[in-house]
């Protein structure tokens, strides 16, 4: 693509935050501290997950870039930066989510294959830009199409990063068309992230947004969109971030068997403890956030002191000051909730958190009942361990 390339080295990687979580330098991914999930509702770029597959891409001159929009459809086109802000600006405040979260904690079961991300691969951000189904009307497809004259059912996303699993081609994802020209999906070509231009760890210049869906669908640093007939035959469409049984190992896996993961499922992750933490005897306080994809929001969050025997339902917030409702049009239906509860804790116990959202969905029990090879989606039960310890004073 003119003015946007995908090096072939690491030489020219952006400076990252100091207190990121590195779990692979090349390519780059990374997650913040849990606690710095709970210290405010909109995630700070910075401390935002880094997921990569390879070199970060540069952009050598922006006034050359464009996106190729082609395909099955009758007027294909090429976008300029300035043409997409030419059309109208939407805000959507929107969670991704990478399908790898909480991935550690599975491995503790059985190990699997992949980015070992502890539970902060996950971020909320103000995402600003033009909405997709505005896009697709340049080149002649109207909203709520479900399939073009010319046969076109899926929009594919194709990105400048070249990753070793396509071979050194580019990463791609698709969604179905009647997603991406649904105005009420909200799916943008993001240009801004938190009110600021976008940062080449997140995509700059251009991005898909797809809220409520798997991170890896959210292809950054976009260089092309293609109407096509059936869904994207990438790698990370056709033989990743799919859920399998328990049963299915690397000897008898048949990809084709399974669709793959689009809407990811409930999940809450208490962040105000580490996994195993010493607190003193007294009140403390339990905080953490709860999502739920395909724009469900989060009817309940409960609490538990003593290992899931008895629950207590916690606060949960989204802007301070006005009341967070699962469904109603003041709160932002694609983003997380945080949520907080405060107890005693006499003796050394584990505390237990677990969501429901609006459509009654909560979280299983165990993890080994939703163990699959490639460690994704684990949403059970979010369990940490404290010890009580005597104070010093």
């Amino acid at each position: 693509m003119p003015g946007l390339r995908g090096p072939s080295n690491y030489s020219q990687e952006p400076s990252r935050h100091q207190s990121l979580k590195i779990n692979a330098k090349v390519p780059f991914n990374a997650e913040p501290p849990r606690s710095a999930l709970i210290s405010s509702y909109v995630t700070p770029v910075d401390l935002f997950y880094k997921r990569n597959h390879g070199p970060i891409p540069v952009v050598d001159d922006i006034e050359r870039y464009r996106v190729s929009i082609s395909g099955l459809v009758e007027k294909p086109k090429e976008l300029s930066i300035a043409d997409i802000r030419k059309l109208p600006k939407y805000n959507v405040t929107a969670t991704l989510q990478c399908a790898g979260n909480r991935r550690t904690a599975m491995s503790k079961t059985k190990t699997v294959k992949g980015v070992g991300w502890d539970v902060a691969a996950i971020g909320n951000a103000v995402w600003g830009g033009a909405k997709l189904s505005d896009v697709l009307e340049l080149v002649g497809i109207p909203k709520l199409t479900t399939t073009t004259p010319l046969g076109g059912k899926h929009v594919e996303f194709v990105s400048v990063d070249m990753c070793k699993e396509e071979n050194g081609g580019p990463y791609k994802a698709s969604i179905p068309l009647n997603q991406a020209t649904n105005s009420e999906a909200d799916v943008l070509l993001a240009y801004e992230m938190n009110g600021e231009t976008l940062n080449r760890d997140h995509g700059y210049p251009l991005r898909v947004v797809v809220p409520g869906v798997i991170g890896a669908r959210s292809v950054k640093w976009l260089d092309s969109i293609s109407i096509i007939a059936e869904e994207c035959q990438g790698f990370f469409m056709q033989r990743d971030y799919k859920m399998f049984p328990p049963t299915v190992n690397w000897e008898n896996i048949n990809w084709s068997t399974r669709r793959p993961q689009m809407d990811f499922p409930v999940q809450c992750v208490i962040c105000s403890l580490e996994d195993v933490d010493v607190v003193k005897h007294g009140k403390i306080t339990i905080s953490g956030y709860a999502v739920s994809g395909g724009g469900r929001g989060i009817e309940r969050v409960d609490v538990s002191i003593d290992g899931g025997k008895t629950w207590e339902e916690a606060d949960k917030y989204q802007k301070t000051g006005i009341p967070y409702i699962a469904d109603d049009t003041s709160s932002d239906k694609w983003a997380w909730v945080l949520f907080t509860a405060t107890a005693d804790i006499p003796k050394s116990t584990e505390i237990v958190a677990k969501a429901v959202d609006m459509a009654a969905n909560v979280q299983p029990e165990n993890v080994e009942v939703i163990w699959n090879l490639r460690g994704i989606l684990n949403t059970s039960w979010h369990r940490v361990h404290v010890q009580v310890g005597h104070s010093n004073l």
